[in-house]
């Protein structure tokens, strides 16, 4: 059995990459950074140091690296006698993942079994999303291909925090993972991947991790930026900004138990989970890794305003997610080219552009005057 992964980076290796490993695939990674690829290619195993309570070594074996920016036959060639193919790239690159599996598809056998495409992605329906690129590029040639392939909706939980200098290739993550396939797609021939659950219905399951880990990570790091933290552990042992992110929590899983019918019990468990991860001392996660990109975290469907939106229209409590948003307002790194920007569209245009034009929310939503209030203070604060 042999898998492709676009995404060589540390979720490829340290979350991805090895579970289809210990499901027996030959792993070939692709990736766009020649150095990392040169890397991969120098060595023949790879260590995953798992840090925390519970956690061990696994060694990676069996893979190998094409840069599919110098090298893209070669990535085609293999896509066309893959059993899997797996993204870990970032929802804005898939449509540049999109031509490779495309031409793959089109040098596919015809009798051989469908390749099974997962996007692992921190995305609602990623897969969906990389499909329709797929199909927007193949045209007319879509009808005689698709049926080459099987598309599954994935949700995958795992900090992988940015890694110690001189490890190589190695990769430290946490203990905890979970990776969530949608099972119909396959019928009763699901890949098989150690570790990966099969549900019928992935939407409760996508959403209870972004509007759980994906927020709370975010608001720690943001809450914790603005009071001169450095790390997201540090950041939880402040008794006043773990209350905030709890607080925006309570309201998320408020959202999740009425639209979903999860049960309220479970989320809580869920929440303490989730934060207990956060708490972990030996993952060395800064705040200004996990704030990073913070226009694309304020869209409209993304970790904030994706649940806020949704719990201002069925009249629930949002306060405390705006709050978190007032303090993502105030992330401020030279470093991060989507923080640099912010700060300026905060300088340059008027409150309810920047909340139309960051937030994608219309004048009239109810969560919009409460969002508009708070880039009024961010604004208020830069004089």
């Amino acid at each position: 059995m042999k898998a492709v992964h676009f995404g060589a980076g540390n979720i490829g290796r340290g979350f991805v990459g090895l579970l289809l490993h210990e499901g027996g695939y030959d792993l070939v990674f692709s990736d766009v950074a020649a150095p990392l690829v040169d890397a991969i290619n120098e060595v023949s195993s790879y260590t995953v140091h798992e840090v925390g309570e519970g956690g061990h070594d696994t060694v990676v074996t069996g893979f190998r690296a094409i840069n599919s920016a110098d090298d893209p036959d070669d990535i085609v060639d293999e896509i066309a006698t893959a059993d899997v193919v797996t993204t870990a790239v970032g929802p804005t690159i898939l449509k540049f993942v999109a031509p490779h599996i495309l031409k793959g598809l089109a040098l596919r056998d015809p009798a051989a079994p469908p390749l099974h495409v997962m996007a692992c992605e921190n995305a609602i329906n990623a897969t969906d999303l990389l499909r329709d690129e797929i199909r927007a590029q193949a045209g007319d040639a879509w009808d005689a291909i698709h049926g080459r392939a099987v598309f599954a909706n994935t949700a995958v939980d795992r900090i992988v925090p940015a890694q110690p200098p001189g490890g190589g290739v190695d990769v430290t993550v946490e203990p905890f993972y979970e990776w969530a396939i949608e099972g119909p797609p396959f019928g009763d021939a699901p890949p098989s991947i150690p570790g990966a659950h099969f549900v019928d219905d992935l939407a409760p399951y996508i959403e209870r991790k972004l509007f759980t880990v994906n927020t709370g990570h975010a608001t720690t790091a943001y809450f914790g930026a603005q009071a001169g933290v450095e790390t997201i552990a540090e950041s939880l042992a402040d008794d006043a900004i773990g209350a905030k992110v709890a607080a925006a929590l309570e309201e998320t899983s408020a959202l999740l138990a009425a639209k979903h019918g999860l049960d309220p019990d479970d989320l809580a468990a869920y929440r303490a989970t989730i934060l207990g991860r956060f708490r972990n001392a030996a993952l060395p996660d800064t705040v200004w890794r996990v704030g990073r990109q913070p226009l694309r975290k304020l869209s409209r469907n993304e970790r904030f305003i994706g649940p806020a939106a949704e719990a201002a229209e069925r009249g629930l409590a949002t306060a405390a997610l705006v709050a978190a948003m007032g303090a993502a307002l105030a992330f401020d790194d030279a470093e991060d080219e989507q923080s640099v920007q912010l700060q300026a569209q905060l300088r340059e245009q008027d409150a309810a552009t920047f909340t139309a034009a960051v937030t994608g929310l219309e004048p009239e939503h109810p969560l919009f005057a409460q969002v508009q209030a708070v880039v009024e203070a961010r604004q208020a604060d830069l004089g």
